[in-house]
């Protein structure tokens, strides 16, 4: 051999650790992907597990919570929204319009009072009406479609009178065009409240429209 040439390379051993390292390798891989499985060579972490898709409840949670009484609709606030969630209400038939509109108005309110249920506070619902709030018909000189609040609506946060006038605007305690008037105790002046897109939107930013309503 000359001098200063390159010395052959010594064959590998099969028996050898090196040697046995590789087949170890070669037999892992295959093995990896009889069984569908790529190989990797980094960690894969997937994150938690999926959660409940926010401000939605599934079909068995809407039909649980609106099997008893009446199905009526409350806006309660999600995402910084007002969205609206099917509930029950237990409301008397057979009672003339002006009593039932109280009847109706009463049953939301009291609705929107109630702490989010379970399913609904997994999803993402708060609600910003407080318990305890009584309503009642019109008073003397009022018009006959009249709610009288026990707490004035200038008392109430944004958010809640949101609440409350978008959800009577879809009920039987509504004007036939949608609005909702609204006062405190009598003889505190009254005023017609719409709900707008706006309102929905942005309830804790923008606050329902209303114009003053007079009493004869």
């Amino acid at each position: 051999m000359a001098r200063g040439s390159a010395r052959p390379a010594r064959p590998r051993v099969p028996g050898s650790p090196v040697g046995r390292g590789w087949l170890g390798v070669v037999l892992l891989a295959g093995l990896l992907a009889g069984c569908g499985i790529r190989p990797t060579q980094v960690p894969t972490d997937f994150g938690p597990a999926p959660s409940r898709v926010p401000c939605a409840l599934s079909a068995t949670d809407v039909t649980a919570q609106t099997s008893h009484g009446v199905p009526v609709q409350v806006f309660l606030t999600c995402s910084e929204q007002l969205v609206t969630v099917d509930r029950s209400a237990r409301i008397p038939d057979g009672t003339a319009e002006s009593e039932r509109r109280v009847l109706v108005a009463q049953a939301l309110l009291d609705e929107l009072a109630e702490a989010p249920t379970t399913p609904e506070e997994q999803a993402g619902y708060t609600t910003d009406v407080r318990g305890g709030m009584t309503v009642s018909g019109p008073g003397d000189g009022d018009p006959e479609d009249a709610l009288r609040l026990s707490t004035p609506p200038q008392d109430l946060t944004r958010t809640a009178l949101g609440q409350i006038v978008c959800t009577f605007s879809d009920s039987a305690a509504a004007r036939d065009d949608g609005s909702v008037v609204l006062g405190g105790p009598a003889p505190a002046g009254l005023r017609s409240y719409q709900c707008t897109p706006e309102v929905r939107a942005a309830p804790g930013d923008t606050a329902p429209a209303s114009t003053a309503v007079r009493s004869s």
